[in-house]
């Protein structure tokens, strides 16, 4: 339907996740619309980030040199690790503010009907990493869906005989939600993850 070289555009990235025929094509007409210079500033950057991004090589967040900033970082309490999914799953956490400790980034989830089974994860390093670094906590922070839930009740059967505390971060309520348009899983996720609040 479009010229050969609009439709290889619209083609590839409909390959990206969570963009769908329509999307790609907005994207690829929106491309077509901007100056050389700006289409050659994205595919640069592209290139570049290529070239220069690698996977850390103890925790496996993306990094520049052989040890990303996190895990360079002396100051981090190493004897606590935090163990996510994706490398975005650290952003997320370090905006916090809340976590001092290491991270271990798995590169996905347990999940069947993809493929994706515990050896397709970096679950062998994340042992030998408990073995070596002196790992006395490791923080469970997958995502609250199917697959990272499996993921992280494997993960706890698996670390939980070698002596270490394993916990899992607490998911319910968001901040400003009501609960009214909860959902019963995540309401009683809410109540499961409950504390005590100390009265004066």
């Amino acid at each position: 339907m479009y010229a050969d070289a609009v439709q290889a555009v619209i083609d590839e990235l409909g390959r990206l996740p969570g963009v769908g025929p329509k999307s790609a094509q907005r994207l690829a007409f929106h491309l077509m619309k901007l100056s050389v210079e700006d289409t050659s500033r994205l595919t640069s950057a592209i290139d570049e980030m290529k070239v220069r991004i690698r996977f850390c090589d103890r925790c496996f967040n993306i990094s520049e040199a052989e040890l990303c900033p996190v895990c360079a970082d002396d100051r981090r309490d190493g004897s606590v690790l935090c163990v996510v999914e994706e490398p975005r799953d650290i952003v997320a956490v370090e905006r916090t503010g809340e976590f001092g400790g290491r991270y271990h980034v798995l590169g996905g989830a347990i999940s069947p009907i993809e493929g994706v089974g515990p050896d397709q994860l970096r679950i062998r390093e994340l042992l030998a990493r408990v073995d070596q670094e002196g790992v006395t906590e490791v923080i469970l922070a997958t995502n609250p869906n199917i697959e990272g839930e499996a993921t992280a009740m494997y993960l706890a059967r698996l670390l939980g005989p070698l002596g270490l505390e394993v916990t899992k971060i607490a998911s319910g309520l968001p901040v400003g939600g009501d609960l009214e348009y909860a959902d019963e899983l995540t309401l009683g996720r809410a109540l499961e993850g409950r504390r005590r609040l100390d009265g004066a």
